[in-house]
């Protein structure tokens, strides 16, 4: 087995059996191959079912001299996964990943927008174009539901639960979940449904999708950083934001506000508990106020 062969079969596992996103399954091949580049570079005629731990292991050290400590542990992280596959199969007898240490990295907090920013954006868009109703609709969409971007541009009008309240949201490996949607969320999904999109002049295979571009086609991820880029330019905030940034806001303000963790773990989809944890170091300032609001001590006699 070559390793063009190894990693097209890779490919269809992360796919079919794992059910991942094409953007994951991209980064999991760009890693192979930096790893096969290092190879053919120095010559090394190591196969995947063969190659050795050493071999391996100078790959990382030369990889560490040029990126972050972050991008070295998401590629450690992909090569273990893609020669556990192998083990899996049966094509080699073990992983030479296996004492391969990950560099140890700060946990990085997410960077979220205060309720005055995030009205502050909302109010910036020129709702006299016809894409002003829709992009109202996405940032209402991405705030008050904490939608990936993803999700969001894949996000279909027979998702739309609106009579009880809720969307359902494909997420990562093809998961799905029912998000809960306010009433302003869904008026102006709605607004944008009814006034703007009716005239759109929808392609075959999109008259499903949500959020159309002029064309009447999906919108892309780059189209919605774009709106969000833009948006922070016309107001002038500092901060470095993105789609992304409308999620860790969700969660940050439903949390301070007293929303139980489990419950945002189930909104956002996250598998682990431990990733929802994330936004109790974002802001401590209402643990103090929670402490004294529910513990039975904090009240005089």
């Amino acid at each position: 087995m070559n390793w063009q062969q190894a990693i097209k079969d890779f490919q269809n596992y992360l796919k079919i059996e794992r059910g991942l996103s094409p953007n994951s399954i991209v980064n999991y091949t760009m890693d192979l191959e930096k790893l096969q580049s290092y190879l053919d570079e120095f010559s090394i005629a190591e196969k995947p079912v063969h190659i050795r731990r050493e071999t391996v292991q100078e790959f990382i050290y030369s990889i560490a001299k040029v990126v972050t400590p972050r991008t070295q542990a998401r590629i450690i992280s992909g090569l273990k996964g893609f020669f556990n596959y192998l083990v899996f199969e049966n094509y080699r007898e073990d992983n030479p990943m296996d004492l391969i240490e990950t560099p140890k990295i700060g946990r990085k907090l997410p960077d979220t927008l205060s309720e005055t920013e995030i009205n502050s954006l909302i109010a910036a868009i020129d709702l006299s174009k016809p894409e002003g109703e829709r992009n109202r609709a996405i940032i209402e969409t991405l705030y008050g539901c904490g939608l990936r971007v993803s999700e969001l541009i894949n996000l279909k009008l027979s998702d739309l639960y609106f009579d009880e309240d809720f969307i359902q949201v494909t997420g990562k490996g093809n998961k799905q979940r029912f998000v809960p949607i306010s009433g302003i969320n869904q008026k102006y999904i709605n607004i944008y449904r009814n006034q703007v999109r009716v005239h759109l002049p929808i392609q075959k295979e999109h008259e499903d999708i949500v959020f159309l571009n002029r064309r009447g086609k999906q919108l892309t991820r780059a189209m919605i950083f774009t709106i969000v880029k833009q948006l922070a330019e016309k107001v002038g905030l500092q901060k470095n934001i993105s789609p992304h940034t409308f999620r860790h806001s969700f969660a940050t303000h439903l949390l301070e506000n007293g929303a139980d963790l489990r419950a945002i773990q189930q909104m956002l989809g996250h598998e682990s508990i431990t990733t929802t944890e994330v936004y109790m170091h974002v802001n401590r300032s209402h643990l103090s106020k929670v402490l004294n609001e529910f513990h039975p001590r904090t009240k005089e006699g």
